[in-house]
């Protein structure tokens, strides 16, 4: 395990020690270890870092050389020196190659140590002011965070003059974010704040209520670039007012979708495993966060794991977690997230890609309700509710041998189908606003909305709003929309314009293209493109014969 030990820095009985001089120090951090310390920075003297009994600060961890960096003081002037280390060691994020000026807020990473220069006022602060992009992507990982670990979260936009400006960098904490928006208003974001701590460490920098608008982060279903857009209505709209949720809940107007949710409500008790089907996009995942919520298992961890994204070894370690030295790098027991949903619900995503020993594997637990940490041999029980979800047909992928099937017989003890957004039109719309938070649509805009067909359903349609709040000056037009988006709503306007001699033709080669497309998606294989246009694979057969897309039979000679 990594330690830290640190010699008590005296100073030397410099005038730091009568509070004549400004105050330096660093905080320190350790990866796997609660908690930090802070040391003291005197002036004249050198901290060392290392693995070294004699460094300053005592690091024992393979990833720091016997003497790996020194941090001195002299003044006001505060340098960071990397001593040849095998590691090397970086300055935000940068690896230096010589000396380094570090001011107050810098960060320096050595091995799994973090010192973060902390100073008193004596001593220049750096103004940090990420640009625009930098400040909706932390927001958007913020969000993400403070959904799965359940903390609270604000964000807030804010107007300010440039001298109130220093004095708002210098009075934010190290995970605190500051960003431009546009003109004098800048996008603030403070993690583990409720909105009254938030509002009151503001109004130290900001006295005027009127330069502040807040919004307090809801727990689910809210986008970063929503946020933000809601905040710039409340600031330029000249009042504040707190927003408790953006988002209550799923949108469900679509019978189909009415009747996805009164199952979920009929099998949330049970303890059997759910599989949810559905393409790609189409919010397989607000099931099973509904499937979540209205079980008893509600006040209870709720995990989510793609099997997509990770590779084999990956993939069983985060399920199951491992044991220090199970493999390179690593370095600590690490808990799966098995062990971290017990007594909740683990969301499997994309379970269709999982590996097939991983298949084996994940059966084992769910027969027996135990998980082996990667490296270990002990048996660990374990109480989790597994919702499992897949654009993948997997009968087929049963029937290619890619997928086992007592694993599918064992994950669809209750399936549902989540419908495309293409088969609930009615839908489009409140998503689409729901998205856009305050920000209205113009009329084309929302005749561009409905004339699409969606192959990438919600998340595309999510991305297109996204889009459009970025480009859109106080209403979304048509010409905010993705270019695909106006073809079709052009294509639609066309056809509605043509005599009605040609209209029959050009409606055909519409069909007849969204065929080509769902095929050629889907490898040609027909079950799957009848899914995807919401057909039946008869109804697809026959199209494709009216169209000449379905080659005719070969004749084996004999």
């Amino acid at each position: 395990m990594t330690a830290m030990t640190a010699m008590t820095l005296d100073g030397g009985g410099t005038a730091l020690a009568s509070g004549t001089e400004a105050r330096a120090f660093l905080v320190l951090q350790i990866a796997g270890i609660e908690g930090s310390r802070v040391v003291d920075l005197p002036s004249g003297v050198d901290v060392t870092f290392g693995r070294s009994r004699g460094a300053t600060i005592s690091i024992d961890s393979e990833k720091v050389s016997r003497l790996h960096a020194s941090i001195r003081r002299d003044g006001d002037t505060i340098l960071v020196k990397d001593l040849e280390s095998r590691n090397g060691t970086k300055v935000n994020g940068e690896k230096i190659e010589g000396p380094r000026k570090l001011v107050a807020g810098d960060e320096v990473v050595l091995g799994p140590v973090t010192a973060i220069v902390g100073a008193t006022s004596a001593l220049r602060r750096r103004v940090v002011v990420s640009d625009a992009g930098v400040g909706e992507a932390r927001l958007a990982a913020e969000l993400d965070r403070s959904v799965r670990y359940r903390r609270p979260l604000v964000a807030a936009l804010v107007r300010c003059t440039e001298g109130q400006l220093e004095a708002l960098a210098g009075s934010l904490r190290p995970m605190d974010t500051l960003a431009e928006d546009v003109g004098d208003d800048y996008l603030v974001v403070l993690p583990e704040l409720d909105r009254a701590a938030a509002e009151a460490a503001l109004a130290k920098v900001l006295p005027t209520a009127a330069a502040r608008a807040f919004v307090l982060c809801p727990d689910e279903g809210t986008r970063a670039a929503a946020v933000i857009a809601r905040l710039r209505t409340l600031l330029r709209g000249g009042h504040v007012e707190p927003v408790a949720r953006l988002a209550d809940g799923p949108i469900v107007v679509d019978p189909a979708m009415q009747r996805v949710y009164s199952m979920v409500t009929k099998i949330a008790d049970s303890s059997m495993t759910v599989l949810i089907l559905g393409e790609t996009g189409v919010g397989k995942e607000l099931v099973t966060e509904a499937v979540h919520r209205a079980s008893s298992r509600r006040d209870e961890p709720f995990m989510k794991l793609n099997c997509a994204a990770l590779a084999e070894q990956l993939l069983e370690s985060e399920l199951f977690g491992h044991e220090r030295g199970a493999f390179t790098g690593a370095d600590r027991k690490k808990l799966g997230f098995f062990e971290a949903a017990s007594g909740g619900t683990l969301f499997l995503d994309e379970v269709g890609e999982m590996p097939a020993p991983l298949q084996a594997k994940l059966l084992r637990v769910l027969e027996r309700k135990v998980i082996t940490r990667v490296g270990g041999t002990a048996e660990i029980p374990v109480d989790v509710r597994v919702v499992a979800a897949t654009h993948r047909d997997l009968e087929a992928e049963v029937r290619e041998g890619r997928f086992r099937q007592d694993l599918l017989f064992r994950i669809s003890g209750f399936t549902v189908f989540v419908p495309p957004l293409r088969d609930r039109p009615s839908e489009i719309l409140p998503l689409a606003q729901r998205f856009a938070g305050q920000v209205p649509f113009s009329d084309d805009a929302r005749a561009a909305l409905l004339a699409y067909a969606w192959p990438g359903n919600v998340r595309e349609l999510q991305n297109a709003i996204t889009r459009a709040l970025v480009l859109c000056e106080g209403t979304i037009t048509a010409a905010d929309l993705p270019d695909r988006l106006r073809d079709v709503s052009e294509h639609v306007r066309a056809i509605a314009e043509t005599p009605t001699a040609d209209v029959r033709g050009q409606l055909a080669d519409i069909e007849r293209a969204a065929l080509v497309a769902a095929l050629s998606a889907e490898n040609d294989n027909q079950t799957r493109a009848a899914r995807r246009l919401g057909l039946s694979r008869r109804a697809l057969i026959y199209k494709m014969e009216k169209y000449g897309l379905k080659p005719p039979p070969s004749r084996a000679d004999g």
